[in-house]
């Protein structure tokens, strides 16, 4: 019978794989729910174009604001820009200065040497700016974009990258094997969202006063200026909502596959118990039925029958308890190992028993 002492309950590792599964499951349907909801988001939002009519657009908009909206434009500086540090001539709005250190770890565990990245100072400035028009002659209308750091992807090119490898001596390089680690060097980096990049925004829309201003949505929806077309930007979130959803699919089959082999087990232990149920009551009314039909053919017929099967006479001596109360075919038929169905002691051999 399968399910051994444990019944038609799950066993320990079989309930694990399920719970895990399930949690596995759940927290990725969660991820996949929130992706497509962003792409979803993202397809409906309005798409506007910087012209003259845009300035009409939100005085007949509720609240003079769109909640969601897509724009495209060119960086454009405000009042001053902010100037790279070691590139000649490039100016940009947003610049961020980031040092990190590079250096090889120890793993204790797969005794291997690991590369290790830490960034050990971040500094990001940024200056005013605006979205305007591609070309000239748009009559003037600009939007103002406002917290440009906040943006889940904020679009900057690399302008500057040097490493500085670190120079060890001999004493050093004995101390790090020692320690477990090896600096390699520190990269210096300079990123900026330099003055003519094309972006896209997507965000909230709003007409304060004379003034077009882009600012984060209200709505818990992702706020972007990417580098990227819009086409290109749904399309990434899109793929990645696919890329959610096939792992919860096939999470899901395999929760699945976990319950069914648990809910098999059960009714497997649970038909064989029906089953064995039968043969006990059929087991039990053919007692009843040869007792009532030794009883009408006389007492000593029932005396000398088997106590199992209460049919054949008795002809087998057990020992070392040295009972007789068995035919040969019962004997044969208990279980291993076998004992002695009077007294339940050990049967170590059996002796057949002769009538005369």
């Amino acid at each position: 019978m399968e399910g051994g002492g444990g019944g038609g309950r799950p066993s320990a590792v079989q309930a694990v794989l399920l719970v895990a599964s399930t949690a596995v499951t759940a927290l990725l349907y969660s991820v996949y729910r929130q992706k497509a909801r962003v792409a979803r988001g993202l397809e409906g939002a309005r798409r506007v174009r910087l012209d003259g009519d845009l300035r009409a657009v939100l005085l007949e908009a509720p609240g003079r604001c769109v909640p969601y909206a897509v724009i495209e434009g060119v960086v454009r500086s405000v009042k001053e820009t902010l100037s790279s540090q070691f590139v000649e001539n490039c100016k940009g709005v947003v610049q961020r200065l980031t040092l990190q250190e590079h250096k090889m770890v120890w793993n204790r565990t797969t005794h291997l040497w690991n590369d290790y990245e830490k960034v050990i100072h971040q500094r990001t400035n940024t200056a005013p700016f605006e979205l305007g028009p591609p070309e000239d002659g748009a009559g003037g209308v600009a939007v103002r974009v406002l917290k440009p750091l906040e943006a889940a992807e904020l679009s900057l090119e690399t302008v500057y990258e040097k490493f500085h490898p670190s120079v060890q001596s001999f004493t050093d390089a004995i101390g790090h094997y020692i320690s477990g680690e090896r600096p390699k060097g520190i990269q210096e980096t300079e990123q900026m969202l330099r003055v003519g990049t094309a972006l896209t925004g997507v965000g909230e829309l709003v007409l304060d006063a004379s003034t077009i201003k882009l600012q984060p949505p209200k709505q818990a929806m992702p706020y972007y200026l990417s580098t990227s077309d819009f086409h290109s930007l749904l399309q990434k979130q899109e793929a990645s909502a696919r890329f959610w959803k096939t792992l919860t699919v096939l999470f899901g089959f395999a929760t699945c596959a976990v319950l069914f082999l648990v809910l098999r087990k059960q009714y497997r232990h649970h038909r064989e118990r029906r089953q064995l149920r039968q043969m006990q009551e059929e087991f039990r009314q053919a007692q009843e039925r040869l007792l009532r039909e030794v009883k009408a053919e006389g007492g000593e017929t029932l005396k000398n029958a088997c106590v199992v099967c209460l049919s054949n006479p008795k002809a087998c001596v057990f020992l070392e308890c040295g009972h007789v109360c068995s035919c040969h075919q019962c004997y044969q038929a208990l279980p291993q190992p076998r004992k002695c169905p009077i007294c339940r002691q050990g049967i170590s051999r059996v002796v057949p028993l002769y009538n005369s």
